[in-house]
């Protein structure tokens, strides 16, 4: 998974992709719901805990672990923004 691609630019096939590599004990949970509701990059950052449980993951162990990983990948989203601010400053 190539992580220097901005995350709210990834498409659904990026998010299977980091399904597969960082929660690949979810995968066939989340496989289909995935491409049934078409979930890009934007919207995996936006997904909270009842909406893994429409997604099919009910444990809440399961989805504290989910969402865990999502918390690093809006960090790092943020980071990115931070960046791309500071960049345009400079280049000023």
């Amino acid at each position: 998974m190539d992580l220097s691609k901005r995350v709210s630019l990834w498409s659904v096939e990026d998010v299977l992709e980091w399904v597969q590599e960082q929660l690949p004990a979810h995968m066939s949970t989340l496989q289909m719901a995935i491409i049934k509701h078409a979930i890009s990059g934007r919207a995996l950052l936006r997904l909270k805990d009842h909406h893994l449980e429409l997604l099919g993951v009910e444990a809440e162990e399961q989805q504290q672990e989910i969402l865990q990983d999502l918390l690093l990948l809006r960090v790092q989203e943020e980071i990115n923004e931070l960046n791309d601010i500071c960049a345009e400053c400079f280049s000023e």
